[in-house]
This record gives structure tokens, sequence and C-alpha cells, in this order.
């Protein structure tokens, strides 16, 4: 049994409502997703960059050195435990944890890429690999292929950079 105010069309009225207010949850729900992808898609790499930065700061170079895969037992073929504590130990080349910056955290296939800018040196990509967490030094500051650089060019427009 139709009610008198059908024919005026409030039925109408409440279903196109009820159509926006699905509509635009949906699309809420969608810009959600999206921002919580893009900000913590590298979440894990981040925190063993910052695990890694820490360790640096509290001299606690074998930890550090582990965070590469490699131990003082079954140390790295390419990267001795000699060789780290030569950049990254009190007498290296990287010694002062605390002034390293990252630029950039680029987001590979593999990986991420944390572009590190030094005092008095030139940047320089830390790797961190997505499946076993391991770091290592990148080839690049930036991953290859094109980039989609909409951050940056909005830190640029508003003075963030």
């Amino acid at each position: 049994m139709a009610g008198y105010l059908d024919a005026y069309g409030v039925v109408d009225a409440r279903r196109e409502r009820l159509l926006k207010r699905i509509a635009m949850w949906a699309l809420a729900a969608v810009v959600a997703a999206t921002v919580g992808f893009f900000t913590f898609r590298n979440w894990s790499e981040e925190r063993v960059m910052s695990h890694f930065v820490s360790l640096l700061k509290d001299k606690n170079y074998q930890e550090a050195y582990k965070l590469w895969g490699c131990t003082p037992e079954t140390p790295c073929q390419y990267y001795p435990p000699d060789k780290f504590t030569e950049d990254w130990g009190p007498a290296g080349k990287y010694k002062d944890a605390a002034a390293m910056k990252i630029e950039d955290v680029d987001a590979c296939d593999a990986g991420v890429v944390f572009n590190i800018a030094y005092p008095g040196d030139e940047n320089f990509g830390l790797w961190v690999e997505r499946d076993t967490k391991v770091m290592s030094y990148a080839p690049w500051t930036r991953c290859p292929g094109p980039h989609l650089q909409i951050i940056e060019q909005l830190k640029k427009r508003f003075g963030g950079g």
C-alpha cells in the first residue's frame, strides 16, 4: 500500500539521498585507502632504516652490521666487518649518524631506496629489500625509471623544499 506522499516524490527523494550517501562513503573509503597505501607502503622498510640509524647513534656496530645480512662469524663477501666499521664506525666516513638526513624515499618493486644526504659528501642511496629487510648500498639515489613527482612539485610550490 503506497503512502499518500509517494505521489509527491518522497520515496524518490529518500532513494536519491541514500544513493548520494552510499556514493560519498564509497568515495571516502577509496580516498582513505589510497592515502593509507601511500603512507604505509614503506613502513616496515622505514623502520629498518630508523633502527639502523639508532644503532649507529648508540655505537652498536655489530647489530647494525647484522641488518646488512652479515655477522662477524659469517661476514658478507663484498662488505667485511672492517670495511663496515671503516664506513660507519667511530673514525669512519659516516661516523656522525645524527648528521645523516633522508632526502627522499623511493619505492621500487623489490625494495626501497633511501636517498641519504651527509654533510661534506655527495648523496648516496641505501637499499632495504622488501622480502628480507636486508640493507645494502644502492647503486642509485632513486629507483630506475620514470617517477611521478607530485610531492616534490608541491614542496617546491609551497616552500617545503
